[in-house]
C-alpha cells in the first residue's frame, strides 16, 4: 500500500506542476495585459502568487511521494498529507484539484501495511 500511495502521490505532483505552470502563465498574461491597458493590479498579482505556491508544493509532493516508497515509518505519509492540504491552500483551483489525489495517496502511504502475513 505504501508503494502505491507513492505512486498515485506522484503521478498528483506530476500533474500539480503542470497545473501550477497554466496558473503561472495565465498569472503573466493577466500582468501584461493590465500593464498594457494602464489599469491598476487587479488580482494577476494574486494569480502568480498562487502559481508560485502551487510549484512548491507540487515539487515537495514528487520528492515525498518518492520517499514514501521506500520508507519503513509514517513520517512521510505524514508529511505527504500536509504538503497536499498546504498545496491545496496556496495553489490555486487548478492545483487544488491534483493535491486530493496527493491526500489520498498520502493516506494510503499513512495507513498502509507493512506486516506482511506469514505464509
Amino acid at each position: 500500500m505504501k508503494k502505491a500511495g507513492g505512486i498515485i502521490a506522484l503521478i498528483s505532483g506530476i500533474f500539480g506542476t503542470i497545473a501550477a505552470l497554466v496558473t503561472l502563465f495565465l498569472g503573466g498574461v493577466g500582468t501584461a495585459v493590465e500593464a498594457g491597458a494602464g489599469i491598476g493590479d487587479t488580482g494577476s498579482s494574486a494569480v502568480l502568487a498562487f502559481g508560485f505556491g502551487g510549484l512548491i508544493f507540487s515539487f515537495l509532493t514528487i520528492i515525498l511521494a518518492a520517499v514514501t516508497m521506500g520508507a519503513k515509518g509514517r513520517i512521510p505519509g505524514i508529511l505527504l498529507i500536509v504538503c497536499s492540504i498546504a498545496g491545496a491552500i496556496l495553489g490555486g483551483t487548478f492545483v487544488a484539484v491534483c493535491m486530493v489525489l496527493a491526500f489520498v495517496g498520502g493516506i494510503l502511504a499513512l495507513f498502509g501495511n507493512e506486516n506482511k502475513p506469514a505464509a
